[in-house]
């Protein structure tokens, strides 16, 4: 089962698109594919048509409450795709999660709970900022895709985030790799679009996705009809996008390890005793010592004898 985190601290920049529409193509290819919904603003949820209101639980209950994430899952109108959602409650998370221990953890325990054969692929949809729910997501991952918005700000960004990574593979998940940096609402007619996007590939390379999302009034009314692209428009430019990303990423699936439970953790080197010799006193001295002087056959506070 591999995990994947799609990221990115700045809101609007096609993460839940990416992740409604991504899973939806490794369906047609004959993944199993979970998504979970880790933004307490529930567009995912809502997406693919899942009423928060009408579940019993949600990854609140999950990460708070203990609530087995198989639990948790409902199942979509596209076999093979299953959301574990979210809910309004999830914004108290952070909060209240903060005072526990292994708080960082809590959805990577909840996945491995699912079970390795579960599903082929989990795609995170994290919220727009880098904190305790995002850091859960980067914790259960086996790698990070980023969607990067073409424009200037976005540039910006993007050091900071890949500089979050680094911490969080050095700290708390040394699988955790950077799959692809995906460039979306590409308008291919300007210069600003190609500027950006050559800036990044001067940076990071083959790491950026040869695939562009492009700009596509489709993707944006698909959510409306509360469905994946596939099933509204699949004759779209932005159907096509989404193809050929599924196709990226399968080719490049071997970056992404398989989730596994943490290993215990070393025990520590067995302590060495260390005996240092003491020099012998004689056995005459150490009575003198302990017993006082005196007449013979009398004892230390004895009556003196009559």
């Amino acid at each position: 089962m591999r995990v994947l985190a799609i990221l990115n601290q700045k809101g609007g920049v096609g993460k839940t698109t990416t992740a409604v529409n991504l899973g939806a193509a490794l369906v047609a290819r004959g993944r199993r594919v979970l998504l979970v919904d880790a933004d307490p603003q529930g567009n995912l949820t809502d997406h693919l048509g899942v009423d928060p209101a009408r579940i019993e639980e949600s990854l609140y209950d999950v990460l708070l409450e203990g609530v087995p994430a198989r639990q948790a899952v409902v199942s979509t109108a596209t076999a093979g795709l299953d959301v574990l959602p979210s809910h309004a409650d999830l914004a108290a998370a952070e909060q209240e999660l903060a005072p526990e221990l292994g708080r960082e953890l809590r959805l990577r325990r909840a996945l491995l709970g699912l079970g390795p054969d579960a599903y082929d692929w989990v795609l995170l949809d994290c919220p727009p900022s880098l904190g305790l729910l995002s850091l859960n997501a980067m914790a259960a991952a086996g790698a990070v895709l980023i969607t990067l918005q073409t424009e200037y700000f976005a540039l910006r960004g993007l050091g900071q985030l890949d500089q979050i990574v680094r911490m969080v593979r050095e700290h708390v998940n040394p699988a955790l790799g950077l799959l692809g940096i995906l460039p979306t609402l590409v308008n291919p007619v300007t210069n600003l679009a190609r500027e950006v996007i050559d800036e990044v590939r001067t940076h990071y390379g083959e790491v950026v996705f040869a695939t562009r999302i492009r700009q596509n009034v489709r993707l944006a009314e698909a959510p409306g009809h509360q469905t994946h692209i596939f099933a509204y428009d699949p004759a779209c430019p932005g159907a096509a996008d989404y193809r050929a990303l599924a196709e990226e990423v399968l080719a490049r699936a071997a970056q992404v390890p398989d989730l596994v439970p943490e290993a215990p953790p070393a025990p520590p080197p067995a302590a060495r005793l260390r005996f240092e010799r003491v020099p012998r006193t004689p056995l005459p001295d150490l009575v003198a010592e302990a017993v006082p002087e005196g007449p013979p056959g009398t004892l230390p506070g004895a009556p003196p004898a009559r």
